[in-house]
C-alpha cells in the first residue's frame, strides 16, 4: 500500500451527502477515507478512484457487484456515484485486519483459518447465485472484523465477472493475482465459481501451512507449476484429519469441473472440523478444564490496529508476506 496521503476531495460534501473526516489509506487505484453520510448520520469508508482509465471502469463494476450482494460474508456497499473528477463507492465501516495480516503473524490457528474458509465461500457461493465470480480471491481480500469468533467480510469485487457481461480485459489477459489464479485460467479459459474455490483451497492450504504451496518457486515458473496442480497438503500437516486434507484436495483438483461448489465446500469444511471437535472431545482426560492458549489468542491485543484502518485500506492496497522469495510481491497481489 503506498505511503503517500490521498487527495482531499476538492469539496466539503461528495456527492451531496458524505463528509470525508480523515483517510484511512490510499494505494494505486485510489484512496479510502473515513466520511460521514449526512443524511443517515452513519460512519463509512468512502472509495475515492480518479475517473480515468481501467481504475475507474473497475470501480464501477465493483459497485455494480457490490449492488447484488447482500450477505452478511460481503461488504455491505451503501450506494455509488461519480462527478467529473472521480468515482466514489460508500461502504459499510468495520474494525478489523485482514486475513493476509493475520497468515503473516502467524496467529490464526487450524479451527480458525477452517472457519474463515468456510465463511470466505458462503459469501462467495451468494455471488455465485446472483452471477457473479470474484476473480481476485486472496488473503488481503478478506476482513477478519472478529478474530476470537471469526466473522469475515470479502472485499474488493473490482475484477468480478458478471454472466451476462463482457469481461473488461483484452484476449490473453489473465485479471487477478498469480498465487490464487486457477490452472484453468492460465490455460486462457474464463473464470468460473470453481476458479474461487481454487482460490479459496490455495488461501487454506497457506494458512493451514504457514506458506504458500509455491512458495520457493521463481515468479517465471510459477505459472507452469499451477498449471501442474498444487502440492499435497499432507506432507506439511500430516496431524490434520483425513476429512480436511480430502476437502482441500478436492478444492485443488485441476480439473474445475471435479471441484465441490463453493457452498458444498463450505459444508464439508466445517464436518471436517466437527468431526475432530469430537474425536479431541472423547480423548481428552476429563479431570483436565483448562484449554492451552492459541497463540492466535495470545497476540491479539499487542497486535491490533486502529478500528477500521487495517482492512479498509484493502480496498485500494494490499500487504505482502515478509517471508517470500524475491519476486513473490508481483505474484501474491
Amino acid at each position: 500500500m503506498s505511503s503517500a496521503l490521498p487527495v482531499l476531495p476538492s469539496r466539503e460534501l461528495v456527492l451531496d451527502r458524505y463528509r470525508p473526516l480523515r483517510p484511512l489509506g490510499s494505494g494505486a487505484s485510489g484512496s479510502v477515507w473515513l466520511a460521514r453520510d449526512e443524511h443517515t448520520g452513519l460512519d463509512v469508508a468512502l472509495k475515492i478512484v480518479p475517473r480515468e482509465g481501467k481504475a475507474a471502469h473497475r470501480a464501477e463494476r465493483e459497485a455494480e457487484a457490490a449492488a447484488r450482494l447482500r450477505h452478511e460474508r460481503c461488504l455491505r456497499s451503501y450506494g455509488f456515484g461519480a462527478d467529473s473528477g472521480h468515482v466514489y463507492i460508500a461502504y459499510e465501516y468495520v474494525g478489523g485486519r485482514t486475513l493476509r495480516e493475520a497468515i503473516r503473524a502467524g496467529e490464526l490457528n487450524d479451527a480458525r483459518a477452517v472457519e474463515a474458509a468456510a465463511q470466505i465461500l458462503e459469501g462467495l457461493a451468494h455471488a455465485h447465485g446472483r452471477g457473479i465470480v470474484h476473480r481476485d480471491v486472496k488473503p488481503s481480500n478478506v476482513l477478519l472484523l472478529d478474530e476470537e469468533q471469526v466473522s469475515i467480510r470479502v472485499l474488493d469485487f473490482g475484477l468480478a465477472r458478471f454472466d451476462e457481461a463482457e469481461t473488461l480485459t483484452a484476449v490473453g489477459d489473465v485479471p487477478g493475482t498469480l498465487a490464487y489464479i486457477s490452472p484453468e485460467r492460465l490455460r486462457g479459459e474464463e473464470a468460473c465459481p470453481a476458479s474461487d474455490v481454487w482460490a479459496v483451497g490455495i488461501l487454506l492450504w497457506e494458512a493451514l501451512a504457514g506458506k504458500h504451496p509455491f512458495w520457493g518457486t521463481p515468479l517465471q515458473q510459477m505459472a507452469a507449476a499451477i498449471e501442474t496442480g498444487a502440492p499435497p497438503l499432507l506432507p506439511e500437516r500430516p496431524d490434520l484429519p483425513k476429512r480436511l486434507l480430502v476437502a482441500i484436495e478436492r478444492a485443488l483438483a485441476p480439473d474445475p469441473a471435479r471441484r465441490p461448489s463453493a457452498a458444498a465446500l463450505a459444508h464439508e469444511l466445517r464436518e471436517a472440523a466437527a468431526g475432530r471437535r469430537r474425536k479431541q472431545s472423547r480423548s481428552r482426560p476429563k479431570i483436565r478444564v483448562e484449554a492451552r492458549e492459541s497463540p492466535f489468542a495470545a497476540g491479539l491485543l499487542a497486535r491490533a490496529l486502529p478500528a477500521g484502518a487495517a482492512g479498509l485500506a484493502t480496498l485500494v492496497g494490499s500487504s505482502i508476506l515478509p517471508f517470500f522469495p524475491a519476486g513473490w510481491s508481483l505474484a501474491l497481489g
